[in-house]
């Protein structure tokens, strides 16, 4: 039998494809394999590349076959797709993750570790009780003012009304709606999340770095030491920038060049969460008198807020990127330092 040089593996919950060919290019294997026997496979075969698609669970398989020996390359399903040469199934799709992995120019992705896809979840759960969050306390507003009790608008008056729920001497309610309303409350946990961050945070080295560029906190710190596991991976901070969705879409033709909108492609989380960032500074600015910020004030005079948020946050990723791949420490412009 022939020696498998690179194998595609179409990964799913239960049933995955196996595509492999030898050096020179000649299909030596097509099966599927059970969930059980993906790992017992591979066992028995010898070092070779493995191409995956980048999707859910593919760094906890990546890092499996890495500890068996083999060559893990993971993959955006994007860049794989035009390898496709038919129909949609699990054979031709292990077929063209074959293909796509052998390129010279495709794109890889970095292999994420347990901590880092642990403080993503404690991100992505952050941002669904977030979400969440309005809902909940438009309804816990509703039912309290069925029984007359109302409380300001903000925070604190949600805390008031939490009170009030927790208070059981409170005659007011019915103890049938007060559990329904505590029920509601507990589901307000989103600062136990924020303590959460904060203490990942205060734990990495590389996040409380980014934490002193400016409109950048622990949040955005941290999800990008978590998202970014290569920062060297982007041959320039433009690179980063357009991996995140910040720099102008193209269409250009004919030698002309046609610069739309931002792409919006990419992590659309982080991408948020710079342009957040960026408007806490302009907004900062304002209050404080611009007169330090050269770049920022020229751009603020011939564009609106937002469009001068966008290009600021366009700007710090850049430098975030800078400060990560090289190690570095936040260094102020002269502008700013005299």
């Amino acid at each position: 039998m022939q020696t498998i040089t690179t194998i595609g593996l179409d990964i799913a919950k239960s049933v995955f494809q196996v595509h492999g060919i030898d050096a020179e290019g000649t299909i030596i294997l097509r099966r599927q394999l059970k969930r059980r026997y993906v790992l017992v496979f591979f066992q028995k075969l010898p070092p070779c590349l493995v191409g995956i698609e980048a999707c859910a669970s593919s760094h906890y398989w990546c890092r499996e076959l890495k500890a068996l020996g083999h060559a893990v390359r993971l993959m955006p399903p994007a860049y794989v797709k035009p390898y496709v040469k038919r129909q949609k199934n699990d054979a031709t799709d292990a077929e063209a993750i074959c293909e796509a992995v052998r390129r010279p120019t495709m794109r890889f992705v970095e292999t994420e570790t347990p901590e880092q896809q642990s403080c993503l979840m404690l991100h992505r759960t952050r941002h669904l009780f977030i979400r969440q969050q309005t809902a909940v306390v438009n309804a816990i507003r509703a039912h309290l003012a069925e029984f007359g009790i109302v409380a300001p608008v903000g925070r604190r008056g949600v805390e008031e009304l939490l009170n009030v729920v927790a208070d059981a001497n409170d005659e007011r309610l019915p103890e049938v709606a007060r559990a329904c309303l505590a029920a509601l409350g507990d589901q307000l946990r989103v600062l136990k999340f924020d303590r959460m961050i904060t203490v990942w945070h205060q734990s990495n080295e590389m996040s409380k770095r980014l934490d002193e560029l400016p409109g950048v906190g622990p949040a955005l710190a941290t999800a990008l030491v978590a998202s970014v596991a290569d920062p060297k991976a982007f041959r320039s901070g433009r690179n980063f920038s357009a991996w995140i969705g910040l720099v102008p879409k193209q269409s250009s033709s004919g030698g002309k060049q046609r610069l739309g909108g931002i792409s919006k492609q990419g992590d659309r989380y982080l991408r948020s969460l710079f342009t957040a960032g960026a408007l806490a500074v302009i907004r900062y600015a304002k209050i404080h008198g611009t007169g330090h910020r050269p770049w920022l004030t020229a751009l603020l005079a011939r564009r609106s807020t937002k469009v001068a948020a966008v290009a600021l946050a366009n700007k710090i990723a850049r430098m975030a990127w800078a400060m990560m791949a090289r190690g570095e420490r936040y260094r102020e412009p002269v502008a700013l330092a005299a």
